[in-house]
């Protein structure tokens, strides 16, 4: 008996595209924050099979909420949920943030007007970068979540 082949990915090459262009829209205000799916098919870049069915597959997953047709079919996406704008870049994720604090610990070493502020930011830099990308999110996460550990 063979082993049935895992199904192809749609998560990359549909879905995300999909749940991407449908945030775009909804943090849009010409659509009145509540795309019809007509408006996702050219925003995604899809032919609109493929972005109906991405957009079941988010509406069941939870990633986005939908006005139906009486035949039960998409017509219009009327939110996202918090996981979406975080997954699409809306929202900030510990790692994207900590690679942000990172980006800018380099860029004021480079751009610093004096050697001693260049060494501070270097300093800065150097250590950041030491703690790594684990302790680093952890560290963004507290931060982006309103709590910051208290000296003892």
């Amino acid at each position: 008996m063979t082993t049935p082949l895992p199904l192809a990915d749609t998560w990359f090459t549909r879905d995300l595209p999909v749940l991407r262009a449908i945030a775009r829209l909804i943090d849009a205000p010409p659509h009145g924050s509540a795309p019809y799916l007509g408006a996702v098919v050219p925003a995604s870049g899809l032919p609109k099979p493929d972005v109906v069915g991405a957009a079941n597959a988010l509406v069941t997953a939870g990633y986005v909420e939908a006005l139906t047709n009486h035949a039960g079919e998409i017509v219009r996406f009327t939110t996202i949920s918090g996981e979406a704008r975080r997954l699409t870049g809306l929202w900030p994720t510990p790692q994207t943030e900590w690679e942000r604090l990172l980006e800018q610990a380099e860029a004021r070493a480079t751009g610093a007007m004096s050697d001693l502020e260049r060494e501070r930011w270097r300093a800065f830099a150097d250590a950041a970068a030491a703690v790594g990308p684990d302790a680093g999110a952890l560290l963004m996460s507290a931060l982006i979540g309103g709590y910051v550990p208290r000296a003892r």
